[in-house]
């Protein structure tokens, strides 16, 4: 298995609230118990590694709606291993890697207001906006020497103000305080070029394909 994956799919876990993985010959099996999200399978090998085989081996078994399937290689070549059963997502993902360091903090601009908590081994930080709605967050698992970065968002209204980069830097700095060093993370076409400017690096595509009809959750 793939050490990037591997720290990825621990610390999503912990973020998520997901089931305990449980490993398979190819990967992971992760019960989310959702509707739309209901089991995650995540193939546990990188790039030219993940043979075409494989992905059908694994997406043949899956015959409920609502289960996704996570592989890291470019969604132009996975796509021509999966029937009309499942969806794909046609911009590819991005699974990114960064040393964590205890640098410098980005101020916060004028009336905003940071708000950082933990609880159940995941570190979550809001910035709420001078009149009081959400205006950017985020969240880390670290689980040992690594560190999951997950669900980053900064409001429309509220972007090209730096809070991104406020958000991810006071995140990564928490994790390293923890003991955490190296920060991990699947991104999308969008917030590839902020974590770019933040140091992080590309290492592996990762598409995401969803069994059964259009709709519902995101994965």
């Amino acid at each position: 298995m793939d050490g990037t994956v591997q720290a990825w799919v621990n610390g999503w876990i912990v973020s998520r609230g997901a089931a305990p993985p449980v490993t398979e010959p190819w990967g992971w099996t992760i019960d989310m118990g959702m509707f739309g999200h209901v089991t995650r399978h995540v193939l546990g090998t990188t790039g030219d590694d993940l043979d075409e085989t494989t992905v059908r081996k694994v997406a043949g078994a899956v015959t409920g709606h609502g289960v996704w399937l996570k592989a890291f290689r470019d969604p132009s070549v996975v796509a021509g291993w999966l029937d009309d059963s499942w969806w794909i997502d046609p911009e590819p993902g991005y699974l990114m890697t960064v040393p964590l360091t205890m640098g410098d903090v980005p101020d916060v601009p004028d009336g905003y207001r940071p708000h950082m908590w933990s609880r159940g081994g995941v570190t979550r930080l809001m910035v709420a906006a001078p009149d009081g709605s959400l205006a950017a967050r985020g969240q880390i698992a670290p689980t040992g020497e690594t560190a999951v970065v997950d669900q980053i968002e900064t409001a429309p209204g509220h972007r090209r103000k730096g809070l991104g980069s406020l958000v991810m830097r006071t995140l990564q700095h928490a994790a390293a305080r923890q003991g955490a060093r190296t920060g991990v993370l699947a991104g999308t076409p969008a917030g590839r070029g902020l974590y770019e400017t933040l140091g992080w690096d590309v290492v592996a595509l990762l598409t995401s394909a969803r069994h059964g009809p259009p709709g519902s959750a995101q994965g």
